[in-house]
């Protein structure tokens, strides 16, 4: 049996929630015509039990790879082992593998909250908001352990991709990686991964974070007749595109990966206890004319 969903609509689109399994969306959909507007989960990607065959989830207390078994806090080290089949490296913080409550909920608002203790004390809410179109998902992170420590944040949506879908997202540099996908060193943007104007997504695998991003962007899906209008306060986005799927994931995160292990851990934030720390992505929904 699939377990328990939420849902909520406005005048144009409906959202599915699955609370239970980490957090996730389950469906974001066009009301009129059922038409995905993230990658969509049908009753067997539910019932798998794992987000990242769901729509949309989300990171913390830190998003992406940290590799050397750990991180270095002002109070000690914090160990850390693998927690995914597909990693050999710690992934995506631990929200995404644990249950969610359901704080409140309406018509078209719902908020999640996360109480956990992994890998220290936390407290992650999630306010989703549908409005006109409008998707508008704000993640926060209170740190609720008496040592500080390093956290950041991310969400991870998975959206429809077809030979046609087109991208536009401005940024400085990117950060060449590794066959692991771990960083190497920033570079100027390479022809194919410019997207400065709007262009067709790479045919080569890529899993790479870009900086400088001004917090705009832009996804066409000519083929379904929809553009999705992104914004962000994020400077940070995470392009995925696994070669010959029919998905990619476009993240908004606050930090590159591995920035544990980089000089002044950049785009990290120091919290305290009681301290908070957040992140926001607006989806809006525009038919093509």
């Amino acid at each position: 049996m699939p377990p328990p969903t939420l849902h909520l609509q406005d005048s144009l689109t409906q959202l599915t929630l699955a609370p239970g399994t980490g957090g996730a969306i389950a469906n974001w959909s066009v009301t009129q015509n059922g038409q995905p507007l993230l990658r969509h989960a049908d009753e067997h990607a539910l019932l798998a039990g794992t987000p990242r065959l769901l729509g949309c989830y989300p990171l913390a207390p830190w998003s992406n790879r940290i590799t050397g078994g750990g991180f270095d806090n002002p109070e000690g080290w914090l160990a850390l082992q693998a927690n995914a089949e597909n990693s050999p490296l710690p992934i995506h913080g631990s929200a995404w593998q644990q249950p969610w409550q359901v704080v409140e909920h309406s018509e078209s608002s719902a908020l999640l909250r996360l109480d956990s203790q992994v890998p220290f004390a936390y407290t992650a809410e999630q306010r989703f908001e549908l409005k006109d179109g409008l998707l508008s998902i704000r993640l926060q992170v209170t740190h609720r352990a008496d040592t500080p420590t390093w956290h950041g944040l991310g969400l991870h949506p998975y959206f429809p991709r077809t030979a046609h879908t087109r991208l536009q997202a401005r940024a400085e540099k990117v950060w060449q990686c590794d066959e692991n996908s771990l960083p190497t060193g920033l570079s100027d943007l390479p022809e194919q991964w410019n997207f400065q104007r709007e262009r067709a997504l790479p045919s080569a695998h890529t899993d790479n974070a870009f900086i400088g991003w001004n917090g705009q962007a832009r996804i066409v899906e000519p083929d379904a007749g929809y553009s999705l209008e992104i914004s962000s306060e994020q400077a940070i986005y995470l392009l995925f595109c696994p070669e010959g799927k029919p998905f990619f994931c476009f993240e908004p995160v606050s930090h590159a990966v591995n920035a544990h292990h980089q000089p002044g851990k950049p785009g990290l934030v120091l919290l305290h206890k009681n301290q908070s720390h957040s992140l926001t992505l607006n989806l809006r929904y525009q038919p093509l004319c």
